[in-house]
């Protein structure tokens, strides 16, 4: 997983001289116990890449060591999160990147902080900046919108009559057409039961509103040609952009009909593939309704990414595309998953799609698989 941050701020008021070193003299602090200490909220944004080197479990087991040890939180606040009221923006599974993550927590302003604590984070996690908050941020709950964006090899897109994993295949503009007015059908208001585990088409959690979805052009990096599709929404659930990506592929490779699109999103169980997690990047989160109400009050900055979008590409271009291209050279797991495809009946209802024999699944019942989004 990635990690760019953007870090909020803290905001104090009135008092001592403090004792700790490296801190800065903030009014009203109070000394003595670190648990006492006049702590207000902040906001981190970071970027990370999960790559499953590191001597802790997730990437926020080693944000929150990087915290301790740099002096921005008290050892006892890192044992147990809620008493720094840590909260992340989205989350992110195992092998799932994020190019621009956002947490809220409380910290002590110290000088150089972003260098202090990006010096003992790992080289694939850092901090990009912090920002200035309101009492009482909550990442999660202010933020209106994620962006992701899914990096996939274009021979993903070609007809199914031909090779698999043929590296030589180049998207034609043609084909790029009719993939982005796939993936714009998926614009507004819809019910993505079909596109997530554990959600029945009664669950009004299943639907969800997507602002945009598209295709950009694409580009050859060792001689394989990839392209980017990016999704805007307010909130995604559990293998939905996996699905999403994955519905429209078994399209345009002839496995399914268009038709399929429509019928997804109503209330028959629909076979729906789930394309493999590894391109998947969290790239953006936005607080637009936050910004417009405090990013230009005089006391706090908006919380955007306008500073910060030259290192987050950076990131990007330097951990995370060449570690999914490398990792799918390797892997081949879009070509694998690509094999499964004529697996799928995608004609099938619920009375159908398991099979002779097999498990048909309820209305109430979703595939299993890891997560990827929140």
């Amino acid at each position: 997983v990635s990690v760019a941050a953007h870090t909020c701020n803290l905001s104090t008021s009135g008092g001592q001289r403090s004792a700790r070193p490296g801190v800065r003299d903030q009014p009203g602090q109070h000394h003595g116990d670190p648990c006492l200490q006049n702590i207000k909220s902040v906001f981190v944004s970071f970027f990370q890449r999960n790559v499953g080197s590191s001597q802790f479990k997730t990437i926020e087991d080693d944000l929150v060591s990087a915290l301790v040890r740099s002096g921005c939180i008290p050892e006892n606040h890192g044992e147990d999160m809620r008493k720094m009221s840590f909260q992340r923006c989205a989350r992110t599974d195992k092998g799932v990147s994020a190019a621009g993550q956002v947490v809220s927590l409380k910290v002590w302003l110290i000088d150089d902080i972003l260098e202090k604590i990006n010096s003992h984070l790992p080289s694939h996690i850092r901090i990009l900046g912090l920002k200035r908050v309101t009492g009482g941020f909550n990442s999660k709950n202010r933020c209106d919108a994620r962006t992701y964006c899914y990096l996939l090899p274009t021979f993903a897109f070609a007809h199914k009559d031909r090779d698999v994993q043929d590296e030589s295949y180049r998207l034609s503009a043609e084909t790029l057409q009719r993939v982005n007015r796939l993936l714009a059908c998926y614009k507004g208001t819809h019910n993505f039961h079909n596109f997530t585990s554990q959600k029945g088409p009664q669950d009004p959690s299943a639907c969800r509103y997507i602002l945009e979805m598209y295709c950009e052009e694409p580009f050859v990096r060792e001689g394989l040609e990839f392209a980017v599709i990016r999704v805007k929404g307010q909130s995604f659930m559990m293998h939905q952009i996996r699905k999403m990506v994955g519905l429209v592929v078994a399209i345009v490779k002839g496995y399914a009909p268009e038709s399929v699109l429509e019928r997804s999103w109503g209330t028959e169980k629909v076979d729906v593939p789930k394309a493999p997690g590894l391109g998947l990047v969290l790239e953006r989160v936005h607080f637009e309704k936050y910004n417009q109400r405090f990013g230009n009050d005089g006391l706090h900055e908006p919380l955007d990414w306008a500073q910060e979008e030259g290192k987050v590409a950076a990131f990007k271009e330097e951990h995370i595309y060449p570690t999914i291209i490398g990792t799918e050279r390797d892997e081949r797991s879009m070509a694998q998953w690509l094999s499964t495809l004529p697996i799928h009946n995608f004609s099938a209802t619920a009375l159908t799609a398991g099979g002779t024999g097999a498990k048909v699944p309820s209305p109430l019942e979703g595939s299993e698989g890891d997560g990827d989004t929140d």
